[in-house]
């Protein structure tokens, strides 16, 4: 598959015709009972918590390089596999894997777009049975240009060249509604829920790049700064991570602690 190049959101037919592909594995982080009932052909489930570590009250974070060469070796993944993911929930859990490989070193992805819901509407092929793994060789190479700590943000809070993107709901970022020890955002944040860039019409797909790109601009989020997004756990945002990716942001951060790091933390400071 090495001279087919996928993008990094694929459309369901684009998938179907790709199925034959060497080296292209689909991995499904939809709910087990729904990956049992029907998921796509060949596809391999992961459940979602195997690829996130916590240190409470931080959740969301990354796990070690050891921890990841084991995932994502047993899940069948080497430097040559083209990994597509989708779920059943709009994207978030497939985003966090494609942003996690991507922190691991890994370069080759994409997102299903609209994922389990526009793959079945559309009437493309399913299947029950499950697909046993055949494990391959991954080596992690970490790569921090994805990734951002609360330091790195600290460092960058009055920078004039880079926006925070909070993908929480509104009650989150306004303080309305509390998951940690304080309420509010990280000052200078600009809220867009991720749910908005989700097209509930086109079986939630992204929304088109004109329709996303007209949401962001007024909340300075243009593709010349450096944007580093965040939620509660960086599941959320790790959609909103994508969805700018997909729109040409190359200054592209994620926060893996995101709100249950920086809320619990008394010495950061809150909005």
């Amino acid at each position: 598959m090495s001279d087919n190049k996928l993008p990094l959101v694929i459309e369901p037919n684009i998938l179907e015709e790709s199925l034959t592909y060497d080296n292209l594995l689909v991995v499904d982080l939809s709910k087990i009972e729904n990956h049992l009932k029907m998921h796509v052909p060949g596809a391999i489930h992961l459940n979602y918590p195997r690829i996130i570590a916590a240190s409470r009250p931080a959740m969301g974070l990354v796990p070690d390089d050891a921890t990841l060469e084991n995932e994502f070796s047993a899940l069948g993944i080497d430097e040559h596999t083209h990994v597509v993911a989708y779920d059943d929930e709009g994207g978030g859990r497939a985003a966090r894997l494609l942003w996690t490989l991507e922190v691991a070193g890994h370069k080759h992805y994409s997102l299903l777009n609209g994922g389990l819901h526009a793959w079945a509407n559309e009437g493309h092929p399913l299947e029950s049975s499950t697909v046993p793994p055949t494990a391959k060789t991954f080596h992690a190479r970490r790569n921090n240009e994805p990734f951002a700590d609360s330091a790195y943000i600290s460092e960058r809070l009055d920078s004039d060249d880079c926006r925070l993107l909070d993908a929480r709901s509104p009650d989150e970022y306004n303080g309305i509604k509390k998951y940690a020890e304080r309420a509010g955002h990280i000052p200078g944040a600009v809220n867009l829920e991720w749910t908005r860039a989700i097209d509930t019409d086109r079986n939630l797909r992204l929304r088109t790049d004109e329709e996303l790109t007209a949401m962001l601009a007024p909340l300075g989020i243009t593709a010349d700064k450096e944007v580093i997004t965040y939620c509660q756990t960086h599941h959320r945002s790790a959609h909103t991570y994508i969805m700018l990716k997909q729109l040409g942001f190359e200054k592209l951060k994620g926060y893996a602690g995101s709100w249950s790091e920086w809320g619990n933390n008394p010495d950061l400071p809150v909005e």
